[in-house]
């Protein structure tokens, strides 16, 4: 009896199969069901932006990420456009190279993990949590709230005690880069290219040593703000894979904080990863510099008319205290009161750097060095955005844009989070191995 089921079992089976619905190919749907379509691939994946700066003065009790701050990154925005990860930056600008400095540069550093412990221990941990594995993320996702990561931006803080490796690591880094713009201690920066004077002509003897030692405790290598010879060096020498947490394609855009095809190519030998960056200024300098123009334009002629004073960079880099804090405040209610007077005015003659342009950036590199090479960064609060991804509410667009494209699920979920979680493993894995001997 049951064989002469079995036909019959299976002729329904078929006929089940061919009557079920096909997914419509993303060509064939309509704005809103592509919208709905990608909506979906958003909340299931994890999305994570390597590349968040912080000001440790938003991570107080009276002020902080819990609120719908100015700032383009914290937990209102977080949890309105779907960004899952957000790796806080324990950035420090370049100094001089003396005792003096580096005690201040530590300082500074210090004050910035404090800043992001404070947020996931004290402030908000029902809504965020630190992640220092790929795990964590995961799990932490799966509990509801948002998760925060650390990265260094500049080795700076370390000044000449190797021993700090170990202890950023304790603190929660899990990436740093060498230097950032200017030479540090330990690596040439690719602003050497401006004038063509170098420190190092790469890294130094003790950035040789950080590497070794960043390879032991598993802390990624970001080669994002380094010179090109220091980049090339670090991936000679680095026994794990390693990343550039916010740089573009220079194929697209001849900009120093760029990878060329040359270290494209030895980033994918390496196994490592290009995390993308979405800043104007680094995907189309020409279409940016056209738009800033007009901008500066627009806002000066509003600006005038309503009595409000624009600082211009020098004089804004020259405020102490809160007072920047309290001028960008000013500045953001200026533009957000005549938001559509000056995008109306500026976007029909110069357009903004938008989403767009970003995924050119990513198309290029994916077809270059391919897909598992490549992830998505913002660098907000540090200069970073474009039109249609100005803040972390506005995450889902990227997310669009890269169906409109024809990118699968599994492939956007690599590009988002899958790509830089693998690269954390393996460093993490290399790590034990080192120990292990």
């Amino acid at each position: 009896m049951k064989k002469q089921w079995k036909p019959l079992l299976l002729a329904a089976f078929f006929v089940l199969v061919a009557c079920e619905p096909k997914q419509k190919e993303v060509g064939d749907m309509t704005e809103a069901e592509l919208t709905e379509y990608a909506k979906g691939i958003h909340e299931r994946v994890i999305t994570l932006d390597t590349h968040d700066d912080i000001n440790t003065s938003n991570f107080t009790a009276e002020r902080n990420y819990t609120q719908r701050l100015s700032t383009q990154v914290n937990l209102p925005k977080m949890e309105e456009g779907g960004l899952d990860v957000a790796w806080f930056i324990v950035y420090t600008g370049q100094g001089e190279l003396t005792e003096e400095g580096y005690a201040k540069a530590y300082e500074n550093a210090d004050d910035k993990f404090n800043a992001i412990h404070r947020l996931t221990e004290e402030i908000a941990p029902d809504r965020i949590g630190l992640a220092l594995t790929s795990d964590d993320v995961r799990s932490i996702v799966a509990s509801g709230r948002k998760v925060a990561m650390i990265g260094i931006e500049n080795g700076y803080p370390i000044g000449t005690d190797i021993s700090r490796v170990k202890e950023f690591y304790d603190r929660g880094a899990r990436y740093m880069s060498l230097s950032h713009n200017g030479h540090s201690q330990l690596s040439d920066s690719n602003t050497g290219e401006r004038d063509s004077v170098w420190l190092h002509n790469g890294l130094s003897d003790l950035g040789r040593e950080v590497i070794a030692e960043m390879n032991k405790w598993g802390i990624m290598i970001d080669i994002s703000h380094p010179s090109k010879a220091a980049n090339m060096e670090m991936m000679k020498l680095s026994k794990a894979p390693v990343i550039a947490s916010h740089s573009s394609a220079r194929a697209l855009n001849d900009v120093s904080r760029n990878l060329d095809d040359e270290q494209l190519m030895m980033l994918k030998e390496n196994g490592g990863v290009v995390q993308t960056v979405a800043f104007r200024s680094y995907l189309n300098t020409d279409k940016n510099s056209a738009n800033r123009q007009k901008s500066n334009e627009v806002n000066a002629r509003i600006a005038e008319r309503e009595n409000f004073e624009i600082k211009p960079g020098g004089m804004f880099r020259a405020m102490t205290g809160g007072a920047q804090s309290d001028y960008l405040e000013a500045y953001r209610a200026f533009q957000e009161k005549h938001s559509a007077e000056i995008t109306e005015a500026i976007n029909a003659e110069a357009p903004p750097v938008d989403v767009v342009d970003f995924v050119d950036h990513i198309d290029y590199l994916v077809n270059k060095i391919g897909l598992e090479h490549v992830g998505i960064s913002s660098d907000f609060d540090g200069g970073g955005g474009v039109e249609g991804w100005s803040d972390a509410s506005e995450t889902f667009n990227v997310t669009l844009e890269l169906v409109r494209r024809g990118y699968t699920e599994e492939q956007i979920g690599m590009l988002w989070s899958g790509n830089l979680l693998r690269v954390l493993d393996e460093v993490q894995a290399v790590a034990k191995q080192i120990q292990g001997k």
